[in-house]
């Protein structure tokens, strides 16, 4: 006797009952047909996780959801990892990725870092998965780090039989191939990034993988055919395109849900993911179905089922990232600007357009945005960055990366490690450490105006303001002004007339192209009051910068209010 139907009741009585413990279940038993009548011949796609994972063959390239820490398919990953230990199989998988998803402590993405079970991977942005880059940094697995849109781009031309993304984003940065093709590694030889002309224009074609063969996804609801809704999810992300790539790669599409109903019960207009494109469906405990993995549960202000007060949200102290941000802030000059705000420093920005929001006439039409698919609202931070609290409108990450290339982003807000003399700047490789470059290149390359922040040093580095003058305390030890950016995450030569600005907590500086210069030069324009030139600028540089006429940074940047 098949054993599945018996299982698949008791995991939809388990749901109904509300696990076990006594209270009532979401739903009325009556709800589920599977539930009134055993002998019923099971045409359902729910089993357990230990089924789906049993399906995934040797050698296929796979495409797990999640950025960051949303949208984390645990149960799913957490049981492919018992798989292969228990087995030895599946080996030798791809990965490919636009963001990991994971909280850099094991869980998440990197239950698949395994030597055997992995050996190659393509990601836009690997930070919440140490262990997959240490696989990378010990040449365990060949590894491929390009632009995180191109990454969901490529899922999308995976899925329509396209040979891969054809785009300016990324030439003259480490991904162009006259660079390093995005290799991360000396097992890593071969090209998949071609410099291609069209016309007269330059472009890189980015090679798509010929086939996708499992994605691993999570929704909040499934019914018995698998149609999946996200109501509670705080992001759609490339959810659609990964299960469209392996479905027309012939492979499986395996997605973890909170909760199981009936057929015919799902509105179409809530279902994401159709029941067409979906081979089996999970039901994951409460534990290992996080929102995202900050916190257990679900924070409603996310997925849009609440509104959230803006009060609530604290104003920064002041230090030198209020200082940073509050300068940054300002150069929101126009109506109805669209902005994006990188990971860590730009932060910030978005806590002062919810507090400051009366110093800044424009701010209050400002629409803020993130490459995962977020309009409006507060970007979230840490493990909730790509979300947004009171979004106006969530949309996949391919459409929204798709609206950045073709400029749509007014101004970005990105992070800063190191800075040249020809104003390229890396934020994706150092010593021992390759995060990627994440949305970075995608953002920088074809915004209107560019905003990069960071503390003008790192390592130690205290401030304080007293009297309206900023005080260096302790000099950082790590200098970012650098003779040379390990890697070219941004390339000056880029810049192509439009306003790039570096913003420090000391001095703000410009990419100009001096007259009769071959290239962009890094021009200091405004330093801090309280701030020597020479003492606390000049002399922790690897470089002199073009200095003309330098004012004060505005004075309101270091008053408390």
């Amino acid at each position: 006797m098949d054993p599945r139907p018996g299982l698949r009741l008791q995991l939809l009585q388990r749901h109904l009952n509300g696990g076990g413990g006594g209270e009532a279940g979401p739903l009325r038993l009556a709800h589920c047909r599977a539930a009134d009548n055993a002998a019923v011949p099971d045409t359902s796609k729910v089993c357990s996780a230990e089924e789906a994972v049993a399906l995934i063959p040797d050698g296929v390239w796979l495409t797990p959801a999640g950025f960051v820490g949303s949208s984390c398919p645990e149960l799913l990953l957490n049981a492919l990892r018992q798989r292969f230990e228990a087995t030895g199989s599946p080996r030798n998988l791809g990965v490919i990725w636009a963001a990991s998803v994971g909280d850099s402590k094991g869980r998440g993405c990197d239950q698949l870092a395994a030597p055997g079970l992995v050996n190659r991977m393509i990601y836009g942005w690997s930070g919440t998965a140490p262990g997959f880059l240490k696989m990378v940094r010990e040449n365990e697995v060949e590894a491929w780090n390009l632009p995180l849109g191109v990454v969901s781009h490529v899922i999308r031309d995976v899925a329509a039989h396209r040979p891969g993304p054809v785009t300016h984003v990324g030439l003259h940065t480490f991904v162009d191939p006259r660079e390093k093709g995005g290799r991360l590694n000396s097992r890593t030889q071969r090209d998949i990034v071609h410099v291609v002309k069209m016309g007269s224009r330059e472009l890189l074609w980015f090679e798509a993988p010929q086939a996708i063969g499992c994605a691993l996804l999570r929704g909040t609801t499934a019914d018995l055919d698998g149609n999946i809704s996200f109501e509670r999810e705080a992001l759609y992300l490339d959810q659609l395109n990964q299960a469209m790539a392996a479905r027309n790669s012939g492979g499986v599409v395996l997605v973890q849900v909170e909760r199981i109903v009936d057929r015919n019960t799902l509105h179409p207009k809530s279902v994401h993911l159709p029941g067409a494109l979906v081979d089996k469906v999970v039901l994951a405990p409460p534990e290992l179905q996080w929102q995202t993995l900050r916190e257990p549960g679900n924070d409603g202000s996310l997925s849009g089922e609440i509104r959230t007060p803006l009060h609530s949200i604290a104003p920064l102290p002041m230090d030198e990232r209020r200082i940073i941000a509050h300068r940054a802030f300002m150069e929101i000059d126009r109506p109805n600007c669209l902005v994006n705000l990188g990971v860590g420093m730009p932060e910030g920005v978005a806590v002062m357009v919810a507090t400051h929001s009366k110093q800044n006439p424009y701010a209050a039409s400002v629409t803020l945005s993130t490459e995962a698919g977020a309009w409006g609202g507060i970007p979230g931070g840490g493990l909730r960055f790509g979300s947004s609290h009171n979004p106006a409108c969530l949309t996949p990450t391919a459409s929204m990366i798709d609206f950045y290339n073709g400029s749509g982003v007014d101004l970005c807000c990105l992070g800063l490690a190191e800075v040249d003399a020809a104003g390229n700047v890396n934020v994706s490789n150092f010593p021992g450490r390759m995060p990627g470059c994440g949305g970075f290149i995608d953002i920088s390359q074809t915004s209107k105006k560019v905003c990069f922040v960071g503390t003008f040093a790192s390592g130690g580095l205290k401030v304080a303001v007293e009297g309206g003058q900023l005080r260096i305390r302790q000099e950082g030890r790590n200098r970012k002004f650098t003779a040379a950016v390990n890697e070219k995450t941004f390339a000056g030569s880029t810049v192509n007339g439009r306003t790039v600005l570096i913003i420090t907590e000391r001095a703000v500086f410009r990419l100009v192209k001096p007259q009769g210069g071959s290239g962009p030069a890094v021009e200091l324009i405004e330093v801090a009051p309280g701030i020597d030139i020479e003492r606390d600028v000049l002399a922790h540089m690897a470089f002199r910068p073009l200095i003309r006429s330098v004012k004060p940074m505005p004075a309101a940047i270091f008053q408390p209010c």
